[in-house]
């Protein structure tokens, strides 16, 4: 196969995981806001482990455990995995408390940041240039941001939290560029001893232990590594198949899906400080869209 003919495929193929993945995100919060009676760092916990067995199985019937070997013995890609475990794990936890908490419009905001914040991570880690227009929403981002900083005397600490974390996360899954089950095996491997020393030696609640709990909450909390794997591996297909600037493109729908639940569903409160800064950053996606409309129409005038 040609190589402009390979290239259009894993396009094409990125296109498609990016859809899934911000989809599935974005009705995520209905799952969470299921189980909302259990704590925060027990489902992350939970989310850790089933995930971790989930991609188990995955890689037992793909035979993948050859790359996993090869991978624990590579201290480049070991080094920025481990790093990405802990970002994941961050970005997971901090997720879960703002829906659970009903700050669902700030996780929706952060997540409206994160494209903006890409084209940044694209720029000054991978050599990726700005265009004018490109720098024109950064801009109208900050200015959001700062507005509710200056006038409300608040700080969007979750949104920014979010935006940060998985926007590095992204980054370094990038740089590792290996398949999307092996990476991910890694990452909750990692966080394993963690989650599993939390749960059987530190939480304390009602529903901290397993055995005594409703069969149905139980099979809520194992259908977390579904929830979970599912759209991250669409996620990390996405990343290694298209570029960072390019992927922030679609996760317009995540946050989307997000703010007509948290507004319309679940009747969080859109107040004033949250409106300025949602309409700074949706003038900023505009702009940023419209560049890679332009961007795309003239490439396809110079073939």
């Amino acid at each position: 196969m040609p190589t402009t003919e390979l290239e259009q495929q894993r396009t094409r193929q990125g296109v498609f995981f990016a859809l899934g993945a911000y989809t599935m995100w974005g009705i995520a919060p209905i799952y969470f806001k299921t189980i909302s009676e259990v704590s925060p760092f027990e489902i992350l916990s939970h989310r850790v482990i089933w995930s971790f067995f989930f991609l188990a199985g995955l890689l037992f019937l793909s035979k993948g455990w050859k790359t996993v070997a090869n991978t624990l013995k590579d201290k480049r890609k070991m080094g920025y995995l481990m790093t990405s475990s802990v970002l994941i794990g961050a970005n997971w936890l901090i997720f879960i408390w703002a829906v659970t908490a009903d700050h669902m419009l700030d996780a929706s905001l952060g997540y409206f940041i994160n494209p903006i914040f890409n084209v940044m991570l694209g720029m000054i880690f991978l050599g990726e240039r700005l265009r004018k227009l490109q720098w024109l929403a950064v801009v109208f981002a900050a200015i959001g941001v700062l507005i509710q900083l200056i006038t409300f005397g608040s700080i969007p600490l979750v949104a920014l939290a979010l935006a940060c974390s998985f926007g590095f996360y992204g980054l370094l899954r990038k740089k590792v560029a290996m398949d999307a089950q092996s990476g991910l095996f890694i990452e909750t491997l990692v966080l394993l001893p963690i989650a599993a020393t939390y749960l059987l030696f530190i939480a304390d609640s009602p529903t901290s232990n397993f055995a005594e709990n409703p069969m149905n909450l139980n099979l809520l909390l194992v259908a977390a590594g579904i929830i979970t794997t599912v759209p991250l591996l669409c996620f990390t297909g996405a990343a290694t198949r298209l570029k960072l600037s390019t992927l922030g493109f679609f996760q317009y729908i995540g946050p989307s899906l997000m703010f007509v639940l948290a507004v319309g569903l679940y009747d969080e409160v859109f107040s004033a400080d949250k409106a300025i800064t949602f309409a700074f950053i949706w003038g900023a996606l505009i702009v940023f869209t419209m560049d890679a409309w332009l961007f795309s129409k003239k490439k396809k005038m110079t073939i």
